[in-house]
């Protein structure tokens, strides 16, 4: 058994070599001293004898250190096997002082031996630090997709051309953030526990999954109604760079992004999502909070899904005909049909105020549209002028920075002077469009914007 091998398992180590070995040195050195010891005793030319042999032992003093320098010590027998700094603790990132930059790349690569060394050559060769890959196989060649580390001034064109020189075809690159990081297991895990714990998550867990992409849902096709674009296969549809999976109630998920076709890989990640909604069946979670108004009354604001139907409906007959219009902008008796819609959370989410009486006061919804999000609110003509609008809005912006939306808009006449105010209370910065009397509001989530809206409904429910 070696040393090394009887260290490892934390036995001691003899060297019984090296004992040896210094005994014989220490006996020559005896016999070598008294040697030396009777020639200078008993001859003429001692103490010439002695002046030379100290001047040799200087020199190789010398020699030795000078040695020892220029060629470094093999590492004692403890430390074999100890693992060195890493590169980046001792360069720092990308091997130099300057800042770094993340990247997200895509490349389609041959599926043939050396095609994945000659691109991360190519990328080392500019100093290119690969932090994560994955690979997304297909009938011809791999599709690897690379999060990266880059000094700061190499720009993405220079990169793309890099990769082209290596034989990467279709390359497209966008720059990434800390949170991209997470390495992919961990980073679905957590959409799919998003997604069951809220279905109104769905949605934006795929837009999270597969990257800038535009979502819709659509009703499915009835029995009978012949092949239609929204009548897809139980497994879904995967076309290039569009994707239909079939939802939960019956209808049509599709997903769509044009600039960068889907792999098989995602396909089978995004149905997975799907599959688990389907599984777990409608669900919103459960939580509320009770508020005190300003006059003193306290009302209670909750998540609200499909089994508020008839509440709302109660809701819609106690509510005057201006009011329905100013929200519905459309015919008044018509304002029912679209509340299955509102309250399902495939489409968004939904916040309810109700009385501590328990009667439904006000709506409150967040839909999600296409790549944008809209928001929307009703409140009971008597509970209007009281704040609860301007809650539900702060708390419906709030829920929208969260998911990561970068503007929400709400559609309403330029007569609504209430839904007006509330936005104008947000203190974020607004945008207007008036067309043909409508007049439509976005409001830009810029981080601190976020931040502060967040800080305001945090505490109001510390309140």
């Amino acid at each position: 058994m070696s040393d090394v091998t009887r260290a490892k398992h934390g036995r001691p180590v003899h060297h019984w070599r090296r004992d040896v070995i210094e005994l014989a040195a220490l006996f020559t050195a005896v016999a070598v001293a008294d040697a030396v010891a009777n020639l200078i005793g008993h001859g003429p030319e001692g103490p010439e004898l002695l002046l030379a042999s100290a001047v040799v032992l200087v020199a190789t003093a010398a020699f030795h250190t000078w040695w020892s320098r220029r060629h470094g010590h093999a590492p004692p027998v403890s430390d074999i096997g100890a693992r060195p700094p890493s590169a980046e603790v001792q360069a720092g990132p990308s091997g130099d002082t300057g800042e770094s930059v993340l990247w997200r790349m895509r490349t389609t690569v041959k599926d043939e031996p050396g095609s994945l060394a000659a691109l991360c050559t190519a990328l080392a060769g500019h100093r290119v630090d690969i932090l994560s890959l994955q690979t997304h196989p297909l009938a011809e060649g791999t599709v690897d997709e690379f999060l990266l580390r880059a000094p700061g001034e190499l720009s993405a064109a220079e990169i793309t051309r890099a990769v082209a020189v290596a034989r990467g075809a279709g390359t497209w690159i966008e720059r990434a953030d800390a949170h991209d990081l997470v390495d992919a297991p961990t980073r679905v895990l957590g959409l799919a526990t998003r997604t069951a714990l809220d279905a109104a998550e769905l949605p934006l867990a795929l837009r999270q999954l597969l990257g800038r992409c535009t979502i819709r849902s659509l009703p499915g096709t009835p029995a009978g109604a012949g092949r239609g674009p929204e009548s897809v296969p139980v497994e879904g549809v995967l076309d290039d760079t569009v994707m239909k999976l079939r939802a939960p109630e019956g209808g049509v998920i599709t997903v769509e992004r044009p600039y960068l076709p889907f792999t098989p890989t995602e396909f089978a990640r995004a149905r997975a999502l799907v599959e688990l909604d389907t599984v777990l069946g409608p669900r919103v979670p459960h939580s509320q909070d009770v508020l005190t108004l300003p006059e003193g009354n306290d009302i209670t604001v909750r998540r609200a899904d499909i089994g508020d139907l008839e509440a709302a409906k109660a809701m819609h007959e106690r509510c005057s005909p201006r009011t329905l219009s100013l929200r519905y902008h459309g015919p008044v008796g018509d304002a029912d049909r679209y509340l299955n819609h509102l309250l399902s959370p495939r489409f968004g989410r939904t916040l309810a105020v109700q009385t501590t009486s328990g009667r439904l006061v006000g709506l409150g919804h967040l839909l999600w549209d296409g790549d944008e999000t809209e928001v929307a609110l009703l409140v009971e003509d008597e509970w209007q002028r009281r704040g609860v609008g301007g809650e539900l809005l702060r708390r419906l912006v709030g829920m929208a920075g969260e998911a990561g939306c970068e503007s929400v808009y709400a559609v309403t006449q330029s007569s609504n002077t209430g839904m007006v105010a509330a936005m104008r209370d947000l203190g974020l910065p607004l945008d207007y469009q008036i067309e043909e009397g409508t007049l439509v509001i976005t409001a830009r989530l810029d981080v601190q914007g976020a931040e502060d809206v967040g800080s305001a409904v945090a505490e109001r429910r510390r309140g």
